[in-house]
């Protein structure tokens, strides 16, 4: 079993080729992603897959004081936009108007309902970050293909379960549990599990000069996930 550090709210751990999709089974389901994320304004009607719903380019980071992903929700756009701070992104995701903020342990907005606080996240070594925010959606059986990501990724399930699969084991989460964070350059595969649909809200805090995602060609997953 994967074990990782963890906060009150949250434990420290969020994927996504980003939540690159294919199916379990033999044939492919029908609306998906093709492999990739994709940007959300190409969504194409596609009820299933990984959608890139916003990135922030945030500049040079440091790890010290510890940075965490807060997450609140408004009932407007207009009453998100009124309370971001500088490395807060308003984002409208799975029926909710977000703002996705990347801060220390301590930080709160005016106003808004918390939902959420992920933490702490782990810092690749970079001169400049990006936070990329997407929303994955997946059915039951459904998968990502191996891959890892140039810094941590970090998501929250509002909807359904899944199940994460690394060289170290399988993690499982449901629901409004604790969020779950996998360090920069960690192979990994996600299953989408249960028996409803899976839906998530999903950061990445990468090197913001490299790719989203590689496929991880050096490691086979044992279909953990799977058992």
């Amino acid at each position: 079993m994967l074990r990782y550090p963890a906060t009150r709210a949250i434990r420290a751990s969020l994927p996504c080729i980003s939540l690159a999709v294919i199916a379990a089974t033999a044939a492919p389901l029908a609306a998906q992603t093709d492999g990739t994320c994709v940007p959300v304004a190409e969504r194409a009607g596609r009820a299933y897959g990984c959608f890139i719903t916003a990135r922030q380019e945030l500049g040079r980071l440091s790890a010290s004081p510890a940075l965490f992903w807060h997450l609140h929700t408004y009932p407007t756009r207009a009453a998100a936009e009124a309370v971001r701070g500088p490395r807060s992104a308003v984002v409208e995701s799975l029926g909710r108007v977000w703002l996705f903020t990347i801060a220390g342990a301590g930080w709160h907005p005016r106003a808004g309902h918390r939902v959420a606080r992920v933490g702490p996240l782990p810092l690749v070594d970079a001169d400049s970050f990006a936070a990329v925010y997407m929303e994955g959606v997946f059915e039951p059986g459904m998968r990502t293909v191996a891959h890892r990501h140039p810094g941590v990724e970090a998501w929250y399930t509002l909807e359904g379960s899944m199940c994460l699969e690394t060289p170290g084991g399988k993690l499982e989460q449901r629901a409004r549990g604790p969020g779950v964070l996998m360090p920069g350059g960690v192979p990994m595969m996600l299953t989408g599990t249960g028996t409803g649909v899976r839906r998530s809200v999903v950061l990445i805090l990468q090197d913001a000069t490299k790719p989203r995602s590689v496929p991880a060609l050096d490691w086979t997953p044992q279909g953990l996930c799977g058992r």
